[in-house]
């Protein structure tokens, strides 16, 4: 009887030396539940009226940035910000429509909330390439080809468009196979490939045909440039000749690979 109560001691001692019994996981209380409910209801509900109810976070100012012809009056009128609203609740997309809208000369426009205040207009001008005579105005193109302002006085150090489609056939010829717009985008697509050393210096693109394109420069000088194919290699290529002929007045650099100059 004793070996008996011996065995069952060593089996109860085995029972409790094992792991403990895992606890039961206890759900939270339904009243917990309750008041983090209300608590994130309430955050919610603040948030929103600092946003939009408060006069903590409105529009107050609107800085204007990048401008060189326009002037940041310009811009504020066009951009049309509604100060005093919220500043959430502003429509930057729609900011940006309307000032590319109602002024083309900007080509970028980047809007911006400048907490708690403020709104940031930051502007890129289009630059013109090209002056497209218009009666006693002229008209800037920029190098994608957009016509952009229209202006009394020609802008310094920006060449002239001249079509002189003038030999027998020659116009008709030109037209039939590229018409006027395209021969214009051909000549905004030299003038803008032009190196910038040059292109301070040059008066005119002239325009004789599609494949016959040329540059009046100061001083008498000319480019004889051909089409705007591998306009970046003739760019190059008239660097590297005006270097090695400076006095030179003419200029060939329709074959990129053969160039030439003559005149002195």
């Amino acid at each position: 009887m004793a070996g008996s109560t011996t065995a069952e001691r060593g089996e109860r001692q085995q029972e409790s030396s094992g792991p403990p019994p895992a606890r039961r996981f206890t759900p939270p209380r339904l009243r917990t539940i309750i008041i983090l409910a209300v608590a994130l209801v309430v955050l919610a509900a603040g948030s929103v009226w600092v946003l939009y109810g408060s006069n903590w976070l409105r529009v107050e100012r609107v800085s204007v940035s990048g401008t060189r012809i326009l002037t940041p009056a310009q811009v504020r009128e066009a951009a049309d910000v509604p100060v005093g609203a919220p500043l959430i609740s502003v429509d930057t997309d729609a900011i940006e429509a309307r000032l590319s809208r109602k002024l083309p000369r900007i080509d970028v426009v980047d809007v911006e909330r400048s907490w708690p205040h403020g709104i940031g207009l930051k502007v890129t001008e289009r630059t013109p390439v090209l002056l497209v005579q218009k009666g006693q105005n002229f008209v800037e193109v920029d190098d994608e080809g957009v016509r952009f302002a229209t202006v009394s006085e020609a802008p310094k150090g920006v060449p002239a468009l001249e079509l002189t489609l003038s030999q027998p056939g020659s116009r008709a010829a030109s037209l039939r196979r590229f018409d006027e717009s395209r021969l214009v985008r051909e000549a905004v697509r030299i003038a803008g490939a032009v190196p910038a050393a040059v292109a301070k210096d040059a008066r005119t693109v002239k325009v004789r045909s599609y494949d016959d394109i040329s540059l009046e420069l100061t001083g008498g000088r000319t480019v004889a440039w051909g089409s705007g194919e591998k306009s970046a290699a003739k760019a190059r290529t008239l660097t590297a000749l005006m270097k090695a002929s400076p006095d030179a007045r003419h200029f060939d650099v329709s074959v990129p690979t053969a160039p030439a100059s003559s005149g002195s």
